[in-house]
């Protein structure tokens, strides 16, 4: 058995964040071809038993165009108006290609309070329990068309974060458009690494994670070092790893060495 394994090897509960840059082109269209694997391995994930809640970006970067933006507008108002127009768009999307693997799924669209608010939180629990009870797969994101600064994650490698906490999750997978934590910022030094387990949240850790994160993101490195504290904290384990990468998130779970592992103990 090898450390993954051991690590992994009784996952039940799974949370996959996948990031905006994985599922867009860079011209801020859905990226058909990744969004179609995706749901392939969710699915299969889910045909073996596992329960799997995907939390999404890309609502504002699918929505954009289509109201005549050239580039991710910068304003409150156009990025609610873009993500009010891209949500279904990209729900229409999961949910067609999810059918065609005999899926069945549910739009969940959530903010702070939903976690903060014991009431809310307690409701939104029996919600996920019950959905994944029946075997349906919650597509999450943040209410991003109507929420207001004050109750806003921000950034949904946080809230898949705190997704996780909230379902009692094993394990978080964060897909993003880097291989992992590297020890400096590879896109400025040639010298940087990849550490592929990280046991402990150092200093060191933390200021490993240099760096912004890509044009149609909002979360870099350091907003995914903060969701792996919070998934830590609730029991989960945490992967990041490359979404552009074939089968990523089946690797994963055969236990490939791929991405980096931030260990919990509670679990």
């Amino acid at each position: 058995m090898n450390n993954r394994e051991n690590h992994l090897g009784k996952v039940r509960k799974v949370v996959i964040k996948v990031g905006s840059s994985t599922i867009t082109h860079p011209n801020g269209l859905l990226n058909i071809y990744r969004i179609e694997h995706l749901v392939r391995q969710i699915s299969d994930l889910n045909n073996r038993g596992l329960g799997v809640v995907l939390v999404t970006s890309g609502a504002i970067g699918a929505g954009f165009r289509k109201l005549g933006f050239n580039e991710k507008p910068k304003s409150i108002p156009e990025k609610q108006a873009a993500a009010a127009v891209g949500q279904g768009i990209l729900m229409h999307t999961y949910e067609k290609f999810f059918s065609e693997y005999g899926q069945t799924v549910a739009q969940i669209l959530i903010n702070r309070e939903d976690i903060f608010n014991e009431e809310r939180f307690e409701n939104a629990q029996n919600t996920f329990s019950e959905l994944l009870k029946k075997g349906i797969i919650p597509i999450v994101n943040e209410n991003d068309a109507t929420i207001v600064e004050e109750i806003k994650f921000g950034d949904n490698d946080t809230l898949s974060a705190h997704v996780a906490s909230l379902i009692g999750a094993d394990l978080l997978i964060l897909l993003s458009d880097i291989d992992g934590l590297y020890n400096c910022n590879p896109r400025t030094n040639e010298n940087a690494f990849l550490i592929n387990e990280v046991d402990e949240i150092t200093t060191d850790i933390e200021h490993s994670a240099e760096g912004a994160g890509s044009d149609l993101g909002t979360g870099g490195m350091f907003t995914k070092i903060q969701a792996a504290k919070i998934a830590i904290e609730a029991g989960a384990s945490m992967i990041i790893a490359n979404g552009e990468a074939q089968n990523v998130v089946v690797d994963i779970l055969n236990y490939k060495n791929i991405g980096t592992l931030f260990i919990s103990h509670r679990n």
